[in-house]
């Protein structure tokens, strides 16, 4: 099978957990710090890491020293998704999908300077192509007369910084991540770095305040966030392994040029959540937003196959 469609499992995958995400952002964090919804996704993997030992009885084989650098993988990875979700809770997501467009610029840096990865002019093209174009679906015209979405040329300093760190920080994570699943191998990374997110959600369980936070919501609201957001996590999940194992078919810069889709997928759902579930959409949509969106479908789609 094609890198390519492991590729594409992030980004469509993660589009639809960025609508899980504002959801419960929205239902249950809009006033209390989102770092507790960490919590559930490092219980996720914390919960596939007795499988994956049974399976793949070398985990110990990248060494001390290896093992702790896989596992700073995943604390990197969750960091990201802090400051993710951070920006998340005070903007659409709509707004904050198209900075996950710094990650792949990132990740071509640091795969030039660290893995020696080149990649041909066409390659190069069809990744710039694909960036550019998940950068034209998220270009906001100015807010038309009686919309409630905010007026666009407005520069937001503290969503900027967030992502371009969540953007970095994936970066470096993709980037430990690949080194050590091409020397070592895919399950065996996959292990440690689980394990890396599961120390990180221990650590934010340490901290009294969050503690609290994540009790008190599993007791007033057990069912309806434990079904959503476990359906959530393994939304995320697939889009990760999937993410993660083209790394191992491609070069880090271009698997990184279609992850950058993601903002696209998120606008695509965002539309047909405006259509058939309005209640639960918090999106802004508009007729020149709708052409600007199917235009720059069609503009990634046809750049795909110069990255084949």
């Amino acid at each position: 099978m094609s890198w390519i469609v492991f590729a594409f499992c992030g980004p469509v995958l993660w589009a639809i957990s960025v609508h899980l995400d504002k959801y419960l952002v929205e239902r249950f964090f809009k006033d209390s710090n989102v770092a507790v919804l960490l919590v559930f996704t490092a219980s996720v993997g914390l919960l596939l890491l007795p499988f994956i030992w049974f399976y793949e009885p070398g985990v110990t084989a990248p060494g001390a020293a290896g093992i702790a650098v896989i596992m700073l993988s995943g604390i990197l990875y969750m960091g990201a998704m802090l400051f993710y979700l951070r920006a998340l809770q005070t903007e659409e997501a709509s707004v904050v999908a198209p900075f996950f467009q710094a990650s792949p610029l990132f990740g071509y840096g640091l795969a030039y300077l660290i893995l020696g990865e080149t990649l041909s002019g066409r390659q190069i093209a069809g990744g710039m192509l694909i960036i550019c174009g998940a950068l034209f679906v998220s270009l906001r015209p100015g807010s038309a007369a009686g919309s409630h979405a905010p007026a666009g040329g407005r520069f937001k300093a503290r969503l900027a910084l967030l992502m371009l760190a969540c953007g970095f920080a994936l970066a470096v994570s993709a980037l430990i991540f690949k080194v050590f699943a091409i020397r070592a191998e895919f399950w065996t990374t996959t292990f440690w770095m689980f394990t890396g997110e599961a120390m990180f959600g221990a650590g934010l369980l340490s901290v009294r305040a969050y503690r609290a936070q994540f009790f008190r919501l599993l007791r007033t609201n057990t069912a309806a966030l434990l079904s959503i957001n476990a359906s959530n996590e393994l939304i995320n999940l697939g889009g990760g392994l999937g993410n993660r194992y083209a790394l191992l078919l491609a070069p880090l810069s271009l698997v990184q040029a279609v992850s950058s889709t993601t903002a696209l997928f998120v606008f695509i759902f965002g539309l047909v959540l405006n259509i058939v579930f309005p209640r639960f959409s918090h999106e802004h949509q508009s007729g020149l937003g709708m052409v600007q969106k199917g235009l720059a479908a069609l503009f990634v789609a046809g750049d795909i196959s110069l990255l084949n």
